[in-house]
């Protein structure tokens, strides 16, 4: 009887191991790589193929042309133009395979391509982390499965991230199947090209009719649009979009969108009439684009909904050729779109376009924009909300995530997003935890615990979060003392299971930075008692940061080492004290609403702001401001200083001048000083001190700051023609 059972496993043994078909056995090739060489995409997915294979067993298959007589072992790829009546759509790929030969079918674009890089993936083991970080196997066989038809397509047709591994490691792209607009876009022109085609550098003097009507004037500038009605636009943009592709050919679609700005859309009477009957300024943009549509036929231009065009007109419908861009840039973060109001209004309006358009193009928001070194913890909406797209007609999709190194989650982030751009329906916590396992080795369970605990307390706190956010706002939240301590512990027993393996010690060492960086924030907010300590906190955090080259704080520029430099600078207790500390303030010219309500001790109580303008600073929009601060009795005073954020994303322009004015009584006041303030371009966010000094000591128990505000935003300002806003976070007395 036992011989008989193990006759029995035997055989099965043999039956399943017959039941594959070999293409490397023993540390030699059994199998051959057919492909049509002269088909470039085919070649490609072959010498990819073979590359892998090399490192996975040392050995490569013999590639043999399509016109070679087939035998057992063979691995044939083939493309076919025509496959989408058989259920293979662009960048698809099907699998099919008898008892002998295996073979890849790819479909119009990258199909064939993107099946090696599954096969690769699902039957040999081989992991594409990040750049320049992919794991596989060593093996002496290699085997295929026999008897299978598996049909694989892609949930978008353009799959876009902003993965920084996309810039250093070319497979990268092509492993997790995505697509750069200048790969389709003529002239890699996409999103904000209204300056680009026609500029208003060129024409902004001689023909201002061309763009925005805004608040009484029209207003050319870089940030302005144009005036949509006007004819001869329609003929400049015409031309201009013809010569465009001309110059391209093979490309067949270009952006004709507005240009980066809130509300500057042209308000002249004929604009206005349409964007008023529409219900939307996309209004009278559809309108435009609807004529260069109609205009170019066999041509598709692709549009911008977002801020002020967001919501969808209410008669008019793009053509089939218009590509709509709909951007959920003010929805928060915490839950998926169909759970707070924000997402909700988004949700009302992408309905409303899906109503009128198969061909929407989603731009979404996955990344803190101001703190890419900030906990974003944002992976449980993830596919909630691109399956809500999915069923919305939305066909193209950028997730603009993981931008720099150093990122909250960078590289799992662009991970699993680049699997649901391929397969909305994927499991996601297996796509993570596998990612965590590969990435992190035995670090893994504690880095999935750490994201769990936070996620929930995310959740718990009822705290929104958003892509302009700061540690600051979830401090009493997911970020609160207790379960800082608690990550604190985690990221220790992480660095600790890791310890021996340099590689992966650097991989915790870089999510870590995140709450090294949040602890840093959250210890300004409160008055530093134990400088030492923080100083030591804060070079661990600078050395880190330089050892595993993360550079960028944020989206404007700035960097990790100007952010340890300056915090050095602002925060850390001075010696140096000033005579308005703690005193009592009071506003002649008061500051515009929420910001007021810090107002009374914001100014005088020794702590400073950050680079998100909603913590510790005080605000005037397009208006002077004017602040008078009691010194509680006469003292005598040389200089007087404030400080000053700089941050043209937000609209948050330095004011034109401040004026010092001194006083014993609140009643009499002499000049200080006045200082004017020089205009400053750059996008860097900055923290600027504006002092006076008064020629010789004065006594005075008031000083009067009178600050002179610019008025509009100038005509390269994302908000030409609207009120600019200037922030003040602490005035000094000396």
């Amino acid at each position: 009887m036992r011989t008989i059972l193990i006759l029995v496993i035997s055989f099965c043994f043999t039956t399943a191991a017959l039941a594959q078909i070999s293409i490397v056995r023993n540390g030699k090739a059994t199998g051959r790589i057919v492909v049509n060489q002269s088909h470039t995409t085919d070649l490609k997915a072959a010498n990819i193929l073979n590359s892998l294979i090399k490192k996975i067993t040392g050995v490569t298959l013999p590639v043999v042309s399509v016109n070679t007589k087939i035998e057992r072992g063979d691995l044939i790829l083939e493309s076919q133009s025509a496959l989408k009546e058989s259920g293979i759509e662009e960048d698809g790929f099907r699998f099919t395979s008898n008892d002998s030969t295996f073979v890849i079918t790819g479909s119009k674009g990258s199909g064939s391509v993107y099946g090696v890089v599954t096969m690769l993936e699902d039957y040999f083991g081989v992991h594409y982390y990040a750049a320049n970080s992919c794991t596989f196997p060593h093996l002496k066989e290699l085997n295929l499965p026999m008897n299978i038809s598996r049909t694989e397509n892609p949930s978008f047709r353009f799959r876009q991230t902003q993965a920084y591994s996309l810039a250093t490691d070319t497979l990268y792209k092509i492993w997790h199947r995505l697509k750069e607009p200048r790969e389709i876009f003529a002239g890699n022109y996409w999103v904000h090209t209204f300056d680009r085609i026609m500029p208003s550098g060129k024409y902004g003097k001689t023909h201002p009719e061309y763009f925005s009507f805004i608040n009484g004037k029209r207003r050319p500038g870089a940030a302005s649009q144009w005036c949509l009605t006007n004819p001869e636009v329609f003929e400049l943009v015409s031309a201009k979009v013809d010569s465009i592709f001309r110059a391209n050919p093979g490309r067949h679609i270009i952006s004709v969108s507005q240009n980066d700005g809130n509300s500057t859309n042209c308000s002249c009477e004929k604009c206005k009439t349409i964007d008023e009957k529409e219900g939307s300024p996309s209004g009278s943009i559809i309108y435009f684009l609807n004529k260069l549509a109609a205009r170019f036929p066999d041509k598709e231009f692709s549009t911008l909904a977002y801020l002020y065009s967001v919501a969808p007109p209410k008669k008019i419908k793009p053509l089939p050729n218009v590509n709509i861009m709909l951007c959920d840039i003010d929805c928060y973060r915490e839950v998926s779109l169909t759970e707070n109001a924000s997402g909700k209004s988004f949700m009302k309006n992408m309905e409303g376009w899906a109503k009128i358009s198969n061909n929407i193009f989603v731009w979404d928001y996955g990344i803190n924009f101001d703190n890419y070194v900030c906990p974003f913890p944002n992976f449980h909406i993830l596919q909630t909300n691109m399956k809500l797209f999915k069923k919305n007609n939305v066909n193209m999709h950028f997730s603009q995530i993981g931008g720099s190194k150093g990122g909250d989650f960078s590289e799992l982030r662009s991970y699993v997003v680049a699997k649901l751009l391929w397969n909305v329906n994927c499991n996601v916590d297996s796509v993570i935890q596998s990612f965590l396992t590969g990435y992190y080795g035995k670090a893994a369970p504690v880095i999935y615990q750490y994201m769990k605990i936070q996620q929930g307390a995310l959740l718990g706190s009822n705290i929104p979060l958003w892509i302009y956010d700061t540690p600051i706002t979830h401090k009493n939240g997911m970020l609160n003392p207790q379960l800082m301590r608690r990550y604190r512990e985690l990221f220790d027993n992480a660095e600790e299971a890791v310890k021996a393996d340099s590689i992966l010690l650097k991989r915790v060492w870089q999510e870590r930075l995140s709450i090294q960086y949040a602890e840093l924030e959250i210890a300004r907010t409160s008055a530093i008692e134990n400088a030492d300590q923080i100083r030591k906190e804060l070079s661990l955090f600078r050395n880190r940061a330089h050892i595993l080259g993360v550079t960028s704080l944020n989206e404007r520029n700035n960097t990790i080492e100007a952010y340890c430099d300056l915090y050095l600078e602002r925060n850390i207790p001075s010696a140096k004290s000033s005579l308005a500390h703690q005193a009592k303030v009071n506003f002649p010219l008061p500051p515009d609403k929420p910001y007021d309500k810090i107002a009374d001790k914001a100014l005088t109580d020794g702590l400073l702001g950050g680079a998100t303008f909603n913590e510790s600073w005080v605000g005037w929009s397009g208006k002077d401001g004017e602040v008078i601060i009691d010194l509680g009795e006469v003292k005598e005073i040389e200089s007087v200083q404030a400080d000053f954020l700089h941050k043209l994303g937000s609209w948050i322009l330095l004011p034109k001048s401040m004026s010092c004015y001194a006083s014993t009584d609140n009643l009499t006041y002499s000049l200080i000083g006045k200082k004017e303030i020089a205009e400053d371009r750059s996008v860097e966010v900055k923290y600027v001190n504006i002092g006076v000094k008064a020629n010789e000591k004065i006594k005075a128990r008031y000083i009067k700051v009178h600050v002179e505000t610019i008025g509009l935003c100038p005509s390269w300002h994302y908000g030409v023609g609207y009120p600019a806003w200037f922030f003040m976070d602490e005035i000094w007395v000396y």
